[in-house]
């Protein structure tokens, strides 16, 4: 049997959104940053590869981690989540308050996936 590559995780259409932390919603979203991130998850759900300005990768996190960047009035949000072959993780959402991703933020984020790995092997 083949090896899965990177590029069929990404083109794999209509994946689903798992969220296992965070949302957005208004407020604290603004709704025209609501109106973006759910236009972006979208674009990822069908398979879209995404770069800068809108998301760049977070290999500290892991294999296949990014971020989106969505620009608000008064903030700037993350949304870290993961292309699987199945679905499209979501990891954390948060308000961007410096330049780098806090620490215990990408902890968090690591410690999320491997509850999430171990459930899903455990199915």
């Amino acid at each position: 049997m083949s090896e899965v590559t990177y590029l069929d995780l990404l083109h794999r259409a209509d994946k689903p959104l798992v969220w296992l932390h965070g949302e957005v919603k208004s407020p604290p979203f603004s709704s025209q940053a609501r109106r973006e991130a759910g236009y972006l998850l979208r674009r990822l759900q069908k398979g879209e590869v995404l770069a800068l300005p809108s998301s760049r990768p977070l290999p500290g996190i892991g294999a296949r981690c990014h971020e989106l960047r969505i620009r608000d009035r008064e903030a700037t949000w993350r949304i870290v989540y993961r292309i699987d072959l199945d679905a499209i993780v979501i990891l954390e959402v948060f308000q961007k308050d410096s330049r780098k991703i806090r620490r215990t933020v990408m902890q968090i984020c690591r410690k999320r996936l491997q509850r999430y790995d171990l459930e899903a092997r455990n199915e």
